[in-house]
């Protein structure tokens, strides 16, 4: 009886052992490769339960999901021959499951280390044919374009995968470049605040010539001015002194000679040595005998 149950017990446990190995799951987000012996036997399995040979059948699954290469930063060489540094990243997803375990035996890290050469491989080609400007800024969103159509080609072919985006972060110039391109700016700056400086010096000393100049012709415009209206006074004067000399000439004679009078004794300290019978103190002589 003992013997029986220990039979009945056995079979039992290798059943269940035979039920868990024949039976697998593959949820909604992976994707699915039956092995026979190592090789492929049933390729691209749909969502679901699934019912395999123990021990003879084996089951890889894999992310099914958009994954993302973020491939380093590599230097590239214009059509210039100009060394720039590229940092893309790649969208990709599993498509043919057969094709993708035969080429890297199911290694996800292998298939990611593929991918990325790949990429490398079509960035290089595709930098190679164009300048840095187009590289930059021209035709930056056709390079990505172009690319991400022929790396979906080849990864499809050789991969399995196919390649659903190629996105360029940034584009920048190697370090030296980039110190040269600042040097260079740095020079060209100060190259042009030299030029404006000097323009600028040009202009004040044009301007200010020109308001030297302005100021020589008003001050002779007005020197003029005063020459006339003091010419004109001096004129006035004579007509007036010579109006008054023909009315009364003797008063005039008078009126000079007291003038004359004035003005050299108008200091203390002036001495005259004039005889008396000068005509000079005609008049004093005469309004000493009155």
């Amino acid at each position: 009886m003992s013997a029986a149950k220990f039979v009945i017990t056995f079979v039992i446990f290798v059943l269940v052992i035979l039920g868990t190995n024949s039976l697998f799951i593959v949820n909604e987000m992976q994707r699915a490769v039956l092995l026979e012996f190592g090789a492929v036997k049933r390729a691209d399995i749909g969502p679901g339960l699934h019912l395999k040979w123990p021990f003879i059948n084996d089951v890889r699954k894999f992310d099914g999901r958009v994954l993302t290469s973020d491939a380093p930063p590599e230097r590239f060489l214009t059509l210039e021959k100009k060394a720039v540094i590229v940092d893309s990243f790649a969208k990709y997803r599993i498509e043919n499951v057969a094709t993708y375990y035969t080429a890297t035996s199911g290694d996800e890290s292998l298939a990611e280390q593929l991918l990325k050469q790949r990429i490398n491989t079509g960035l290089r080609n595709e930098i190679s044919k164009r300048t840095l400007y187009e590289v930059v800024s021209g035709e930056r969103d056709q390079l990505m374009q172009v690319l991400t159509t022929e790396l979906n080609q080849v990864a499809q072919l050789e991969l399995g995968v196919s390649v659903i985006d190629v996105r360029v972060k940034r584009i920048d110039l190697p370090p030296e470049v980039s110190q040269s391109v600042y040097d260079r700016m740095n020079t060209e700056r100060d190259i042009e605040a030299r030029e404006h400086r000097a323009k600028g010096q040009e202009l004040a000393v044009g301007i200010s010539a020109d308001a030297e100049k302005q100021r020589e012709v008003i001050l002779a415009s007005a020197y003029s001015d005063a020459e006339k209206i003091r010419g004109e006074g001096d004129a006035e004067a004579a007509s007036i002194y010579a109006s008054a000399f023909n009315k009364d000439k003797e008063f005039y004679k008078f009126y000079r000679s007291m003038d004359a009078y004035k003005k050299s004794f108008s200091s203390k300290s002036d001495v005259l040595l004039i005889d008396t019978d000068s005509d000079y103190f005609k008049y004093m002589n005469d309004s000493g005998r009155n």
